[in-house]
């Protein structure tokens, strides 16, 4: 995941109406780059529908992280999401697409328009948010404190990291592919998505992975990697 390229939109260029794709243990900020496989039709035709206006879709996490179905097609959603921007797309032979989604900008999820094509729309909040659309300020990261706190996680969630990738990356893009790849629980990562600003969501992502690497007897289970 690597920063945004030259597409800079102004606020008042954000769409009112945004549809929105409820997806459980995914996130996205601001900055990210998610890699997405649309097989769904209600999914397909909001991809190309996207494709067909402003390119943006909201990816929102359910406040129920159990399977989606039985009953379940418009779960309860966080009150805050990330839009991003179609910013790669291929289709297959068998007709899935496979998008990437470029985080843009969050914004706050208002009252839920009518289905269309069978996916949902919201309407968008920008205002609280428009401070995603500046070009980010760097951050203050204790590298020592982070990736002793990484590798302690890792071990305790049988997760794998490229050492030498994750010193090649810079503050604020190591801390948004951390945030957006370490299997956190919905509530942390929307606490990431709701941080206020880089800054903060650096502090708040060193603090869940630190808490995150011990179990209930204080010990780190499986020690440094």
């Amino acid at each position: 995941m690597t920063m945004p390229g030259p597409f800079h939109p102004r606020l008042e260029d954000l769409p009112d109406v945004i549809p929105i794709f409820p997806l459980a243990e995914v996130l996205l900020l601001p900055g990210g780059r998610l890699p997405l496989n649309i097989f769904e039709p209600r999914y397909l035709n909001m991809t190309l529908d996207a494709l067909g206006s402003s390119r943006m879709i909201g990816m929102v996490l359910p406040l129920d992280n159990g399977p989606l179905g039985l009953g379940q097609d418009r779960p309860k959603v966080f009150s805050v999401g990330c839009a991003g921007r179609i910013s790669a797309f291929s289709e297959t032979d068998d007709g899935r697409l496979l998008i990437t989604l470029t985080g843009v900008c969050r914004f706050g999820v208002g009252p839920e328009l009518d289905l269309r094509r069978g996916y949902r729309r919201v309407q968008a909040e920008w205002k609280d948010f428009a401070h995603d659309l500046d070009l980010p300020e760097g951050i203050r990261l204790d590298r020592d404190r982070l990736m002793t706190a990484l590798k302690s996680f890792a071990a305790r969630h049988r997760m794998q990291f490229d050492p030498q990738i994750v010193s090649a990356l810079g503050p604020l893009n190591l801390v948004t592919s951390l945030a957006m790849l370490c299997p956190l629980s919905a509530v942390e990562r929307q606490a990431l998505m709701e941080a206020d600003t880089p800054q903060e969501r650096a502090d708040t992502l060193v603090t869940l992975l630190e808490m995150g690497a011990f179990d209930s007897g204080g010990m780190p289970p499986g020690g440094p990697m």
